[in-house]
């Protein structure tokens, strides 16, 4: 139930859903101009590589795909928009609008952990690694032909620390320059206290026209396109229901290595549906083309249409990436009745997930435990002597529970009302002071306890309204509060909210720069911030950076099993549940390579417009 959300998944943002490396490595030597950038080891793609090796080189061209994006990335929203300014924390921008931009450098999603140049057609790493110097391709232009300069990218990255998203502004806050030193030479710069890898976060970032935003204001939100470089721009909008991408057709970069075989539609169409069932309807008439489905109702019972039955839709699973994922609830802990972790854990407590799975998922879905799920960086078992000896200087500081066995969600007896585990939900509110009276526990001052679950679909209402009567029954004056869309986006930017429900997925090397805008106390009074449950603790904040510290993939993996150790024994978030792979379905008139990429699933960039297979089911 509910989309993947990722801050940095989608392949036309280039590196920013790259796996961002360790500049420590010999793959990436000083002084010397590289085509390419690759974490803990080397590049598979050579200088003069021609594409990548998931795509088709000679895919044709043409075609509309009509969709309703999976993820989403910065201020987008899946249901409504009301601008087209992607780039600041508030108001809804449409998914996909960084299709319309491109950046530095792009990632190879079949590595783990690679960049190669796109903008910049190399980069030149100082001594000290604090430096960074990008040679630009002089063909580089934005859509009105203007070129692309380091004037460009110099006024992007200081919009971007200034105003920026979160997602765009964290990472550069130990940028000290960015600098134009000639129009295809651009130096970027830090203070040396930067985590080693934040350097090719950024150098995913959109690259903005600087005369644009000198003409028109950075954070204004409004329905005006902003200049892009990409190999889309904005076409036919109708706000708040529709937007075109229309391919460009002299786009300068179509042809460079890390683009040959993408970016084949001549349009992606998003339509936009605040009730997922209209959705699906139209999904059935084929007003929209291609879906991933997070219902699991629907999934089970409801792919029985005479499209389908005729063979005209297809209907299959995609193995999910590599990559860690995280669905929880977030409990809002700048409200003071969730700090104590007893009120957190009988909260969770009252979920059972063995009725909801059998119940409402049709046996799909398996259960959540780790920040880091799908991935090496989940903790198992007990700590191992490396990542003793990141917990030890923490003990006192952190739960006890984090050195023992990693902790695991109770699992209940499958009933819905588990007598055991609400029992034991009780006593512990009543160790945190919370005590019965009458229908509801209340504090020393006669509060209640009340905990509202905020949600913008009414599925959630029915997977949330058990776990929710199981609160009831403990004395919690429990609540499920639907909102639309917008109400839902600012109550989450200014982290209005007790319960909310996020899925995130990180790159497959995580940064510093990433998990600081979840885990981190910078993230927990930034607007925008993913750090929902307003984590705000100095020996997470510790693991964090050893995180960032990490100069191999196994420190890496170390750091982040006793992160994951720690934050799940604190219970700041509540972990519901994962896929295994991606459910979807598609209208058979489109072409793509198997097997797909491991580290990334864009298919409204990978995939292309089979004339044929269009004709044969009356689609050409």
């Amino acid at each position: 139930m509910g989309p993947v959300l990722s801050r940095r998944d989608f392949l036309a943002f280039g590196a920013a859903a790259a796996l961002l490396p360790d500049l420590a490595s010999a793959a990436s030597p000083t002084g010397a101009k590289l085509h390419g950038l690759s974490a803990f080891g080397d590049l598979k793609y050579p200088a003069d590589f021609t594409h990548f090796d998931y795509v088709n080189a000679d895919a044709p061209k043409g075609g509309t795909f009509i969709f309703s994006p999976p993820n989403w990335v910065f201020n987008q929203n899946p249901l409504t928009f009301n601008t087209l300014n992607t780039f600041v924390a508030r108001s809804d921008a449409p998914p996909r609008m960084e299709m319309c931009f491109d950046s530095l450098m792009a990632s190879a999603l079949d590595e783990p952990d690679a960049l190669y140049g796109l903008i910049a057609e190399g980069v030149t790493i100082s001594d000290d690694r604090n430096s960074f110097e990008f040679s630009l391709r002089p063909e580089a232009r934005f859509h009105d032909g203007s070129p692309l300069t380091a004037e460009d990218v110099a006024h992007s990255f200081k919009l971007y620390k200034q105003d920026g998203h979160p997602s765009l502004l964290l990472p550069l806050s130990q940028m000290t320059e960015a600098v134009a030193v000639d129009p295809h030479t651009f130096r970027l710069t830090f203070s040396g206290r930067q985590p080693a890898r934040t350097i090719l976060g950024v150098a995913g970032f959109p690259i903005v026209s600087k005369a644009y935003f000198e003409a028109n204001p950075f954070t204004s939100a409004n329905m005006k396109p902003p200049l892009g470089s990409g190999p889309y721009k904005v076409g036919r909008v109708v706000p708040g229901q529709t937007i075109e991408y229309e391919r460009v057709e002299d786009y300068w970069a179509r042809d460079l290595p890390v683009n040959r075989g993408l970016y084949n539609f001549d349009r992606i169409r998003i339509e936009f549906y605040r009730d997922r069932q209209a959705g699906f309807e139209a999904f059935k008439k084929g007003d929209v083309l291609y879906r991933q489905e997070f219902t699991a109702r629907v999934w089970a019972t409801g792919y029985d249409f005479p499209a389908l039955k005729e063979g005209k839709v297809v209907k299959r699973e995609f193995p999910a990436e590599k990559r860690p994922s995280m669905q929880s609830t977030a409990i809002n802990e700048r409200r003071e009745r969730f700090r104590d972790p007893r009120v957190r854990k009988a909260i969770a407590m009252c979920f059972d997930f063995e009725w909801t799975r059998r119940n409402l998922f049709y046996g799909s879905y398996e259960r959540a435990q780790s920040c880091f799920e799908r991935s090496d960086y989940r903790a198992d078992g007990l700590p191992s002597p490396a990542e003793l000896a990141l917990l030890e200087p923490l003990r006192g500081k952190i739960p006890d529970e984090a050195f023992g066995e990693a902790v695991i969600q109770p699992v209940s007896d499958g009933t819905g009302r588990d007598r055991k585990l609400l029992g034991a939900a009780l006593k512990l509110l009543g160790e945190a002071g919370w005590k019965r009276a009458g229908q509801f526990v209340q504090n020393g001052k006669g509060e209640r306890l009340t905990v509202e679950l905020l949600v913008d679909d009414q599925d959630w209402i029915r997977i949330h309204s058990p776990w929710v009567e199981n609160m009831k029954a403990i004395g919690i004056d429990a609540s499920i509060r639907v909102v639309d869309s917008a109400q839902y986006t600012n109550r989450k930017l200014e982290f209005d909210f007790d319960l909310v429900t996020m899925a995130q997925s990180f790159t497959a090397t995580p940064t510093r720069d990433e998990i600081e805008a979840t885990f981190h106390s910078r993230a927990a009074t930034l607007s925008g911030s993913s750090n929902l449950a307003g984590i705000a603790d100095p020996a997470i904040d510790a693991l964090v950076e050893a995180a960032g510290r990490a100069e191999s993939r196994e420190d890496l993996i170390t750091a982040l099993r006793a992160l994951d150790r720690v934050l799940r024994a604190r219970l700041d978030w509540i972990p519901n549940w994962y896929l295994p792979n991606h459910r979807a379905a598609f209208w058979d008139m489109f072409g793509f390579k198997e097997p797909k990429p491991d580290f990334g699933f864009p298919v409204e960039a990978m995939w292309w417009f089979d004339k044929d297979k269009a004709a044969a089911i009356g689609k050409a």
